[in-house]
């Protein structure tokens, strides 16, 4: 993405916030910042910049609350429960209760069936945050084939290396691609494939870097786990990849014909 100077510097802020504050002093570091503000204002610039930096910086708030209560026509800063996969409803708020996702450190807990939500702005923003934390596994394991050397040599040498974090890299940017234009051209089934490619997306990078790192990907002491259990839980919120693709199937399948979603 491109921005101008005073986006980068807002960026660069947000950035900054999301390293060095986390929970309850990064919800309110968000406030001061002005999110709710750039969420009425700004939210094709506010929503694909605050999610992927979420992604990118392993940080996490309850912005995605906002999301979905601003496209119902809520006022932000409150609760709401959200789909999630199987069935199931979460409520995402910070609580001292025990966490139902695979992931602790995200306040996710499951709750009776809430009422149906707008899911369109919401698969977008989870869509971003999918791409930024697919950018920062992918960062892990080029740094590790960078520093790891065998035989003599850095492992990003080796072809078997290069053709992963190729792939990987390919996918992401195709996942970015496809959420931009369904940002510049709101429809729902654009959405809904932004949010699914993001999913598989992601999927594809944490495989494809858990290859890459090999054994100390496994460990706890190393930051992949964590963006890769962050993977798998936002990319049930809402639809996973595989469930999405599965409903944009049946809808092209139930038409006859599939759209122009993206004029090129």
């Amino acid at each position: 993405m491109t921005f101008d100077p005073e986006l980068q510097l807002l960026a660069d802020s947000l950035r900054t916030t999301m390293t060095g504050a986390s929970g309850a002093k990064l919800d309110a570091a968000l406030a001061d910042l002005g999110w709710l503000d750039m969420l009425d204002e700004i939210p094709d610039t506010a929503i694909p910049l605050v999610f992927r930096l979420l992604g990118e910086t392993g940080a996490q708030a309850p912005v995605l609350n906002d999301v979905v209560l601003r496209e119902a026509g809520a006022p932000g800063g409150g609760t709401v429960p959200l789909p999630y996969a199987g069935g199931s409803w979460v409520v995402w708020e910070r609580t001292d209760a025990e966490t139902s996702a695979l992931d602790d450190d995200l306040p996710l807990r499951r709750v009776a069936a809430g009422e149906p939500v707008a899911v369109d702005a919401a698969r977008q923003a989870l869509g971003w945050w999918l791409v930024g934390t697919s950018r920062a596994m992918l960062s892990l394991a080029r740094q590790h084939a960078l520093d790891r050397v065998q035989f003599g040599r850095p492992i990003a040498s080796f072809q078997a290396v290069r053709h992963r974090l190729a792939e990987t890299l390919v996918a992401i940017e195709g996942a970015e691609a496809t959420l931009q234009a369904a940002t510049d051209q709101p429809d729902d089934l654009a959405s809904l494939l932004a949010k699914a490619a993001a999913g598989q997306a992601a999927l594809t990078t944490a495989r494809h870097c858990q290859q890459v790192l090999g054994g100390i990907g496994f460990t706890a002491e190393h930051e992949l786990h964590r963006h890769v259990k962050r993977a798998l839980v936002l990319d049930g919120l809402f639809g996973s990849a595989r469930e999405l693709t599965c409903e944009a199937g049946a809808r092209i399948r139930d038409v006859g014909s599939a759209p122009r979603l993206v004029d090129l």
